[in-house]
């Protein structure tokens, strides 16, 4: 009886363990795609053709002392609904880099709070299975995604501790 117990529990954590790890690769499966389709973006002239801009209000570093910062934010506002496409994230994030350059370094996804909640949605936003977040200041629910510059604090956290502003 124990032996039959033992093996059952062996077998369960053989295939907890399979999807974990199915999960997971499935996971980075989909990040890679998210990479691959904002490489591109890497220059800011390219994102700008493609509808990625600074808007008015936002166009400034976006920092926390003692915490972090995220950068410049530019933003597609013809893609700002309550669609998400983890493959056309609504934002690109540029961290400044030491000689004033501006570098890629996070995505970031946005729906508008007030339409998403009035189409009686009660759970937040998802995409690439992580909720987004609301940022009540600005009205939004939010994820960012540190693909390009490592994040100390963690790929999905709102700040970075490794980027400041000027």
């Amino acid at each position: 009886m124990k032996r039959k117990l033992f093996i059952g529990m062996g077998l369960i954590v053989t295939l907890i363990s399979l999807f974990v790890t199915g999960a997971s690769a499935h996971g980075q499966n989909d990040l890679a795609k998210v990479r691959e389709a904002t490489a591109k973006f890497h220059r800011v002239d390219v994102a700008q053709a493609a509808g990625y801009d600074l808007r008015e209000g936002l166009d400034h570093c976006f920092d926390n002392p003692g915490v972090g910062a995220m950068g410049f934010h530019y933003i597609n506002t013809d893609i700002l609904d309550l669609e998400l496409d983890a493959l056309q994230p609504e934002a690109m994030v540029y961290a400044p880099g030491p000689k004033g350059q501006l570098n890629l370094g996070a995505v970031e996804y946005i729906v508008p709070a007030a339409e998403w909640d009035a189409a009686g949605n009660t759970m937040p936003p998802m995409v690439l299975g992580h909720h987004l977040h609301l940022n009540k200041t600005l009205g939004v629910y939010v994820l960012h995604i540190w693909l390009w510059k490592h994040n100390p604090a963690g790929m999905f956290e709102d700040w970075n501790p490794t980027v400041s502003c000027p």
